[in-house]
């Protein structure tokens, strides 16, 4: 598929959207209205950028973008209602600030992609939900991030998910 029809749109008690390894470049303008969407998966096609229709959904629970080409996170990204965000194997090297404001987001998975240490926002540790943050295979070793401010405070909230879930 390189382009979905504007009626798939309709179907507003559409929970789960699977369109793995297709050829999509973007989502149709109307994709805001399927409402109760909860899984929406896009793994492995051509998207550049986080589809800003995705701010509306407010019934998101996980969204899988990986494998795409996206090259920055926008700022748009802040009114994301989502609680996992996998964009695992993009070409990501800038990521808005506005990521930290999800106010369900809780876990973000950037491996394998082109971030530098200095790229990841600081308020992503020290004033977000995040309690699983993945960066590994990106352009910075793992320990380095431990340096951070507000690594503590990450690490506040991934030990008492961690605690919930023993």
């Amino acid at each position: 598929l390189a382009a979905l029809p504007e009626e798939l749109c309709k179907l507003k008690k559409l929970e789960t959207l699977h369109l793995n390894g297709n050829l999509l470049r973007q989502l149709p303008a109307a994709f805001g209205q399927l409402s109760a969407l909860k899984t929406l998966s896009l793994s492995g096609n051509q998207l550049r950028t986080v589809p800003t229709q995705l701010s509306g959904l407010r019934h998101l629970d996980v969204v899988d973008l990986s494998k795409n080409q996206i090259q920055n996170v926008p700022d748009t990204v802040g009114e994301l209602q989502a609680i996992e965000l996998n964009l695992n194997q993009n070409q990501i090297s800038q990521i808005s600030v506005q990521i930290s404001h999800c106010p369900r987001l809780k876990v973000l998975r950037l491996e394998e992609n082109c971030l530098e240490l200095s790229m990841l926002p600081q308020s992503i540790l020290s004033d977000s939900q995040i309690s699983l943050l993945a960066v590994e295979g990106n352009l910075f070793e793992i320990k380095k991030l431990r340096e951070l401010e507000g690594y503590d405070k990450y690490m506040e909230r991934f030990t008492a998910t961690k605690k919930k879930f023993a």
